[in-house]
């Protein structure tokens, strides 16, 4: 699929790989359509873009609320006559680990932490997928969905709820390209390692180190190698139902 031209839809696209991933469409001619449940930094985002003249449509839109996931879509594929690329970017994380001992006292990993980050990370995806896939299918688009997987999928210290819903993501990547391919519509999934970030920038120093230990290249990842693979997926037609890890060689 060229890129020029083409609807893409990106969900957490105020900020770290969202707004990364709307720059370099918009760049490749692509009409970008960018979410995020932060107003504010959409509207610096569209400030931003317009001073590079490019031309982005920005929404304040919560994807674990189907109401408001359902008429987003609606919206932008009648704008648009359709949606060629939707991109499931929005994540969050809650870390803990599932009991700790503290000073005699043992805590456990608290339950709305678990439930807040699969309401985002998976049941948002299916949202989001699902409106998407409905829209392309209405308008006879040859899509594609993208989603945003994860290393951490395979079991990270401290990330029960993180990693059961990345897994979550590729599974369902699987099932959704076997069933929409009779539409002529792509799904993959990126599973990034370790990335520069505003959510990697808390991490501290001195566990970065170890991190970057482990890591065959010895660094993080930028957000533009991440962007480049989306825009890879995007641009090859034969590629679905994989998720591609891009870690700098951490899985090895």
């Amino acid at each position: 699929m060229d890129i020029k031209d083409k609807v893409a839809v990106i969900t957490g696209g105020a900020r770290g790989l969202g707004k990364q991933f709307a720059n370099d469409l918009a760049k490749k001619g692509g009409k970008v359509v960018i979410c995020d449940v932060n107003y504010e930094e959409l509207n610096s985002v569209k400030a931003e873009f317009e001073q590079q003249n490019f031309t982005v449509d920005i929404f304040d839109i919560d994807v674990t609320n189907e109401e408001s996931v359902v008429k987003f879509y609606e919206s932008v594929a009648e704008k648009y006559n359709g949606i060629d690329i939707s991109v499931n970017n929005a994540g969050i994380t809650k870390d803990h680990l599932l009991v700790k001992k503290k000073e005699g006292i043992i805590e456990k990993f608290p339950f709305e932490d678990w439930q807040k980050v699969v309401d985002v990370n998976l049941s948002g995806v299916f949202l989001c997928a699902r409106e998407a896939a409905y829209q392309m299918v209405k308008y006879g688009k040859n899509g594609v969905i993208v989603s945003m997987s994860s290393i951490s999928r395979h079991g990270n210290l401290g990330q029960t709820n993180y990693t059961a819903t990345k897994a979550g993501v590729s599974a369902m990547t699987v099932t959704w390209a076997k069933e929409l391919s009779r539409y002529g519509i792509r799904v993959v999934a990126i599973a990034p390692g370790y990335i520069e970030t505003e959510m990697t920038e808390v991490i501290p120093d001195n566990v970065k180190d170890k991190i970057t230990g482990m890591i065959p290249l010895k660094r993080f990842g930028k957000k533009e190698e991440i962007s480049k693979t989306l825009q890879f997926i995007i641009e090859n037609d034969y590629i679905t139902g994989r998720t591609i890890e891009v870690d700098g060689g951490l899985r090895i």
